[in-house]
């Protein structure tokens, strides 16, 4: 049985990933807030090594990493929380042995934010490079980094970086996209995922077989949350910008726009409430 911290605890995710974890694992929550569920708790900031200090009599097998800023954050909070915090946890568990780190990264790393993103290819790679202008997604894609530059000083460490996509109550899915004008995060809402589906995921990678590395895996479902074919939704906001072609094959017309096939082949995982 490992030992798994939770940090953000607290949060929509951390409250139900901490109590199925625990039916496996010594499971210990970390968050700044209580979590109300019925584990261990440590208050605390987990980019305050004051506060981390509280695990040092802890020995931790894994972290999975949900704590954060979200979306629509000033540049400067997602740096110093998204980016400064997630380096200070890394180096408190890094220096006490911890090798398997599960973070929360974010689809939004590409930069989709703004109505002026162009992906370089479709399906969206896992790897696809950071062409955010708003501060959110650049701290994401900055913590993904940060994971990068301590598995060279470390490569004994195994790092999954999830690039989540929109999470909502199971009991509450939004509805399908149809076509319509292009706005700020629109892409966000093609990309959708249950609360149980994300648990199932951050599951199989906390769970997953030790594999010194880092690895950058799109965490979404294997159709787009549409009421329409993908082609025309994105059509209609981009012209003839993006080839859209792998949406136009036979029984492709309603693929998700991110490629989740390294999630599959690596954790098994498939998103399993579907539009």
């Amino acid at each position: 049985m490992s030992t798994v911290l939770i940090t953000g605890a607290s949060g929509f995710i951390g409250q139900a990933l901490a109590t199925s974890m625990a039916k496996n694992h010594e499971v210990l929550c970390m968050s700044r807030r209580d979590p109300g569920v019925d584990l261990p708790w440590i208050r605390g900031d987990f980019g305050a090594f004051e506060d981390l200090r509280q695990l040092d009599d802890r020995e931790i097998d894994v972290v999975v990493h949900l704590a954060a800023v979200l979306g629509n954050c000033l540049e400067r909070n997602g740096i110093v929380v998204n980016v400064e915090g997630t380096r200070c946890l890394m180096r408190y568990l890094m220096d006490r042995g911890c090798r398997k780190f599960v973070m929360a990264s974010s689809i939004a790393a590409v930069g989709f934010q703004s109505t002026k993103f162009r992906p370089l290819r479709l399906p969206i790679p896992d790897n696809h490079p950071c062409l955010d202008r708003d501060g959110y997604g650049f701290s994401k894609y900055l913590m993904e980094e940060v994971t990068k530059y301590y598995c060279r000083q470390n490569e004994t460490i195994d790092v999954i970086n999830l690039r989540l996509s929109t999470v909502c109550p199971d009991e509450k899915m939004p509805p399908p996209v149809k076509v319509g004008p292009l706005r700020e995060w629109s892409i966000g809402r093609f990309a959708v995922m249950a609360r149980s589906d994300a648990v199932r995921a951050f599951t199989a990678a906390a769970e997953a077989s030790y594999r010194p590395g880092v690895r950058i895996m799109n965490a979404s479902g294997p159709k787009a949350w549409v009421a329409e074919p993908v082609r025309e939704i994105l059509r209609n906001w981009w012209g003839n910008d993006v080839d859209l072609s792998c949406f136009e094959r036979a029984g492709h017309e309603y693929d998700s726009i991110f490629d989740v096939n390294l999630i599959k082949q690596e954790l098994g995982f498939v998103a399993q409430k579907l539009p």
